[in-house]
């Protein structure tokens, strides 16, 4: 198969969705790579590097999109990019389609076969292509929030370890989950003061038992969260439905109540935000607003400012399965993978993820199903 790896183009998206261990990967296993130039560059691989290891470099994203069987990003693709949307092509990259109507309505137009890293997931639940990056946004979301208390950047003035004789600040996490663990390690390990919100008992449990109590478990309902959110310095919105839009769980009533100069980041933006005031997306060149007072950090990609870290982290895991998808074709593929049949979020014209489906009105297909109609009409895996 051709692999294509054009330069992501998103706002200060600095990651690459392949390293030149990755090319090296594919390569030995017969396949074509084609990397467009400077693709790696923010994550601190040179040309040379990936022609070293056997990759093609093309000058243009044009001629990467154009001859790629497969194309592998990191990001969802952007307007000026939907025109080399094509059928028979694989996209292979995170999508966060719930809350991005234009473009799943690209995509399916196409006849683009959409894999999303994010809705990837094994029998346990587990979402292995995400994981790594909800660590990253994870631990990064209290350090952000920590550098965005400081007064000059509009917060309140406060130190997230406080000092002796001088309390810390009080950091809350609506959501027990990857993001919500990491934030948790990284905001008790800088001495603050931690609260977790969740609605499973059994997860409280778990971070009771993993953090040897040294943070907050509460049941996440409206009252106990309005209680929460009323005293966070920081708040951390760490929610997720695999494949769906973010639920609002934080009313614009309970932000009001937080004092001036608190601050929220809401890692959950990619998939529509689950703080009802994040009404907009930021970028890293102009990451937060003031709303009722309070600071609002809502960038969707947060992994790009450590793209080295993150490139690293996330190659770890996508290309297994980019090999599977090179190896037998898309549909083999997925008839001997069950996670990655999840990981089929438009096919044909066709939605196949129902999460997506449902946030957005399509009907729901299976993923077999409909990649079945399209090698009828292509003739091709």
């Amino acid at each position: 198969m051709i692999v294509g790896v054009p330069k992501e183009i998103k706002n200060n998206e600095n990651r690459v969705a392949i390293t030149p261990a990755g090319v090296e990967a594919l390569r030995k296993a017969g396949h074509t790579v084609l990397v467009e130039q400077n693709a790696g560059a923010g994550s601190g691989f040179d040309n040379q590097e990936y022609l070293d290891k056997g990759a093609v470099i093309l000058p243009l994203a044009s001629e990467v999109w154009e001859q790629a069987e497969m194309v592998m990003k990191v990001k969802e693709p952007l307007p000026e990019e939907y025109d080399y949307f094509r059928s028979g092509l694989i996209l292979f990259t995170y999508l966060h389609l719930a809350p991005e109507a234009a473009l799943t309505r690209a995509l399916a137009e196409s006849g683009v076969t959409a894999v999303g890293y994010e809705t990837i997931q094994l029998e346990d639940d587990s979402l292995p292509l995400l994981i790594p990056m909800s660590e990253v946004a994870g631990r990064m979301a209290v350090q952000i929030g920590a550098s965005l208390l400081e007064k000059p950047h509009g917060g309140k003035g406060v130190l997230l370890a406080g000092v002796p004789g001088v309390q810390p600040a009080e950091v809350v996490i609506v959501g027990g989950g990857i993001v919500g663990t990491n934030a948790a390690k990284i905001a008790l390990g800088m001495g603050a003061r931690v609260t977790v919100l969740d609605v499973s008992a059994k997860r409280l449990r778990e971070l009771d038992d993993i953090f040897g109590g040294r943070l907050v478990t509460i049941m996440s309902d409206s009252y106990h969260l309005e209680q929460a959110v009323r005293t966070a310095d920081l708040l951390i919105g760490a929610v997720l439905i695999p494949g769906a839009r973010a639920p609002k769980l934080v009313k614009e009533y309970m932000v009001r109540q937080m004092a001036e100069g608190s601050v929220i980041v809401d890692v959950a933006i990619d998939q529509g935000g689950s703080i009802e005031t994040i009404d907009r997306i930021t970028t890293h060149a102009d990451p937060t607003y003031v709303k009722h007072g309070v600071v609002h950090y809502a960038v969707a990609n947060m992994p790009g400012a450590v793209a080295r870290t993150s490139t690293l982290a996330l190659t770890n895991v996508t290309i297994p399965y980019a090999l599977q998808i090179a190896k037998h074709g898309i549909r083999e593929a997925v008839s001997l993978n069950k996670a990655l049949a999840k990981g089929v979020n438009v096919a044909g014209g066709l939605v196949t993820n129902q999460a997506v489906a449902d946030s957005l009105g399509y009907s729901y297909t299976e993923s077999l199903a409909a990649l079945d109609a399209v090698r009828e009409e292509t003739g091709r895996s």
